[in-house]
């Protein structure tokens, strides 16, 4: 069996999402007329219109902008690649849910959510900080 894991996520208007994603700093580009590939370090997420993916899936996607379906965590090298990152996503059309700071002395994070609502965590972590057991 294939290790590969590929994330499909509906978006209203593949070819917005791809030029958001791509502003904010990752690697998306469309295939076909109608879907787009994020690449994310090494995930594939697959982004296909709304109808497409309730066609494939056989349900209704998540209102987002009543609920949380998933968040999707992103490691970053520094505290100041988050706040770097937060600004391209504010500039790209994002909205933050959670402006950075620091969680329990060790972690730096902020969270955003796309143009469709998907929610995103950008962390650092610095384990030098991290309480030992």
């Amino acid at each position: 069996m294939s290790q590969e894991i590929w994330i499909n996520l509906p978006v209203k208007d593949v070819e917005r999402s791809t030029t958001f994603f791509n502003e904010i700093g990752f690697h998306a580009v469309n295939v076909g007329n109608e879907r787009a590939k994020l690449a994310i370090g090494q995930t594939t997420i697959l982004l296909f219109p709304d109808a497409a993916f309730e066609k494939f899936t056989g349900s209704k996607t998540a209102d987002t902008s009543h609920s949380a379906e998933v968040i999707f965590s992103i490691g970053a090298e520094s505290r100041e690649e988050v706040d770097a990152f937060i600004q391209k996503v504010v500039l790209a059309g994002g909205s933050i849910f959670s402006k950075p700071s620091e969680i329990d002395g060790w972690m730096y994070g902020a969270g955003f959510a796309d143009l469709d609502g998907h929610r995103w965590n950008l962390l650092y972590m610095d384990e030098s900080k991290m309480p030992k057991r």
